[in-house]
């Protein structure tokens, strides 16, 4: 199987079977702070197993080479995972469904999205996705995630016979 995965805008009602899309634009927020902040609240939720617990991290991470082909994708069963860009800049995702568990994820059902630099996104417990890709090098993401017992990370690679691949436009 050939297929070269469409990269599409991320929009808060394409990402939703997947997570949060964390971003103030066309979101609804409050006044703190004797009026001098708008607070745009709960825009993802950290969801942890009841041994976990929440920690705060910046990835530094290095531009892919493109077009990509897609070998691997990973998925955390026991926390969320957000990424949040420092620096401003797009960023690439590749997500599949949680699917019902086990290790095996249809190709048909992997989709691309492109992130601006004022978005960022918060992977639901158990989503595949594929680790970080910065479109430029030295690029920085705070990361929320899950610290704790237990493998959090379990990583599904797809068989030679299937091609995914990913082209910049």
């Amino acid at each position: 199987m050939i297929k070269t995965l469409k990269i599409e805008p991320l929009t808060k009602e394409a990402f939703a079977p997947f997570g949060d899309v964390i971003e103030s634009e066309g979101r609804d927020y409050f006044m703190i702070n004797n009026g001098s902040t708008q607070r745009y609240h709960k825009l993802g939720e950290v969801q942890l197993d009841e041994q976990g617990q929440g920690i705060i991290n910046i990835f530094r991470a290095e531009m892919l080479e493109y077009p990509l082909q897609v070998k691997m994708l990973e998925r955390h069963p026991f926390g969320s995972q957000s990424f949040i860009p420092l620096f401003g800049h797009d960023f690439l995702l590749v997500v599949a469904p949680v699917g019902d568990g086990s290790m095996h994820i249809d190709p048909a059902t992997v989709r691309a999205f492109r992130a601006t630099g004022r978005q960022g996104v918060n992977y639901h417990r158990g989503v595949w996705h594929h680790p970080i890709m910065a479109l430029r090098d030295n690029d920085e993401f705070l990361v929320v995630d899950r610290s704790g017992p237990g493998n959090n990370c379990d990583e599904f690679y797809f068989d030679e016979s299937i091609q995914l691949s990913i082209e910049l436009d």
